[in-house]
């Protein structure tokens, strides 16, 4: 179990310090996944974020009555829940997200980042921490998403939220937009390049 800690760290370490994407490696396959454009980066980080917010309230207020030999399938159980209200959600009020993040937003359930909190955080504190928790995990995750998908719509499509960025006479006086950033592999090397901006300023994450 995680050791205690205070509110304002649980909220704002995931940000930077204990960020789950870039500093714990946790979550990569869905970056690689949905950042192909911005929009439903955004959509899924937003959408992780109500899940493993409430999926730690829960699993915090249940910890001191689930059994230990079961507390995995009971966090499962919470956490497919809470993925079931959000996918539909999506689909009656965010149609065009929903189908293209497809089977995306399913496999949240499967997310390592939920898995990792619920077992090293909520089942180890109160209600509001876990919360916190999983409000700053979940941002944290967004926000790499969200700087991903930015990169990847803007170079690999000219675009950002579906609206022309580059203008026309770029274009005209040639350039050309860099199809690789919209690959799978452009999504790895953009996080790798993240990884390598953020512990180059931050000595504490550099290995002896």
């Amino acid at each position: 179990m995680a050791e205690k800690i205070n509110n304002r760290s649980a909220l704002l370490n995931p940000f930077s310090k204990e960020n789950p994407v870039i500093v714990q490696i946790l979550g990569i396959c869905s970056v690689l996944a949905v950042t192909a454009k911005l929009e439903p980066a955004i959509v899924m980080g937003i959408s992780v974020t109500a899940v493993l917010a409430f999926s730690n309230v829960i699993i915090s207020l249940l910890r001191n009555t689930i059994p230990t030999n079961i507390r995995i399938i009971v966090q499962l159980v919470v956490v497919a829940g809470l993925v079931v209200i959000v996918d539909q959600l999506l689909k009656a009020f965010a149609y065009d997200a929903s189908k293209q993040l497809s089977v995306f937003i399913g496999l949240i359930i499967t997310n390592c980042i939920l898995m990792g909190r619920l077992e090293a955080f909520a089942m180890a504190n109160k209600p509001w921490p876990s919360f916190l928790d999983g409000v700053g995990n979940g941002i944290g995750y967004g926000i790499i998403l969200v700087i991903v998908g930015f990169i990847r719509e803007l170079f690999g499509s000219g675009t950002l939220l579906g609206y022309q960025v580059i203008p026309q006479a770029a274009y005209e006086a040639g350039y050309v937009n860099n199809g690789l950033m919209i690959l799978p592999p452009m999504a790895l090397i953009v996080v790798a390049c993240i990884i390598w901006v953020h512990r180059s300023g931050n000595k504490e994450l550099q290995e002896n």
